[in-house]
């Protein structure tokens, strides 16, 4: 067996906790057909029902895939989304959850990603993740400062906390695979300041040449600087406008194999970063509905809850 069977294999039966008799959907694209086909495959070995659609790479990261394809996401027991654009913040993937299918989504996963995020240690990614939610639940405000100049603060308060562990074994549970995160969309109208993306942006890649600094006034992003990274990212968000430069969520990576490789579903799970996102956040209990959500990661960070500091560069100064 390939290093990627066994990690299609570990996906469906580890992390979906996939049950003799469940049925499996596999959507991807033209792009990411030999993950998405290895899935299937998987599926098939393990002896579930198991169907395979493969649809063009759509365009931005939160589009609506085809309606027919909605439809039968809505239909079985477990769904996988390899794909180059992420359906994680779709409406597709919200109906998909609220008929009670286990979703994992797989946006811009590569082999190499594949491989070494699903042999990670997913119980003790999963008590992490958890112990740090409980956490952030007590707090109201945080506050994000890095050495390169961060330094944003928001509310939180009232806001649920969501686990990304890795284990979807219940109705309706969805997230990344690989995955290892802990992270919330922080209230509307609250986030003041700047942050500097020093790790990568989803759309723009690694911050290889020059950070991207953006500006925050009353929960929108106002102003990006830094170099062709910056150009890029300003006209991804101008194309769509408006709520795209929400900041929607922050969240901070779980999991201790992941590394910054330039893509965002592996990038923002990385141990010792933050990420702050922009565009949507509907479907993990924010307000604000629009096609984009973007992720970019700051490296080694100081966070503080409440005025506690709860990670310093990076490193976590509580028990998780």
């Amino acid at each position: 067996m390939t290093e990627l069977q066994k990690a299609c294999e570990i996906a469906i039966r580890d992390c979906m906790g996939a049950k003799p008799g469940e049925s499996v959907l596999v959507v991807s694209d033209t792009q990411k057909h030999e993950i998405g086909y290895e899935l299937y495959l998987a599926a098939i070995r393990l002896g579930h029902k198991s169907v395979y659609v493969e649809m063009e790479p759509l365009e931005v990261n939160g589009q609506e895939p085809l309606a027919s394809i909605a439809a039968m996401m809505k239909q079985f027991d477990v769904v996988l989304c390899p794909t180059l654009r992420s359906l994680t913040h779709t409406q597709a993937r919200r109906d998909a959850s609220a008929t009670g299918a286990r979703v994992a989504t797989f946006p811009g996963i590569t082999k190499d990603v594949m491989i070494r995020g699903l042999n990670a240690d997913y119980k003790r990614i999963a008590e992490r993740s958890l112990n740090l939610k409980a956490v952030l639940e007590k707090g109201k405000h945080v506050r994000v400062t890095s050495e390169k100049g961060t330094d944003i603060q928001f509310s939180i308060e009232g806001r649920s906390v969501h686990a990304s562990k890795g284990l979807f074994h219940a109705p309706g549970e969805s997230g990344n695979l690989p995955t290892g995160e802990t992270f919330l969309a922080p209230v509307e109208g609250t986030a003041e300041g700047v942050f500097i993306v020093d790790g990568s942006f989803a759309g723009v890649g690694l911050m290889e040449n020059s950070d991207i600094k953006l500006t925050v006034k009353e929960g929108v992003v106002t102003d990006i600087e830094g170099g062709d990274n910056a150009k890029q990212l300003a006209e991804i968000l101008a194309k769509v406008g408006g709520d795209a430069y929400n900041i929607a969520e922050f969240g901070v990576g779980t999991n201790e194999s992941a590394q910054l490789s330039g893509l965002i579903l592996e990038d923002e799970k990385v141990m010792g970063t933050i990420h702050i996102a922009v565009g949507d956040n509907m479907g993990f209990g924010g307000k604000v509905k629009v096609p984009l959500h973007l992720d970019g990661v700051v490296k080694s960070p100081d966070v503080y809850l409440d005025g506690k500091l709860i990670m310093k560069k990076g490193n976590f100064t509580i028990e998780v």
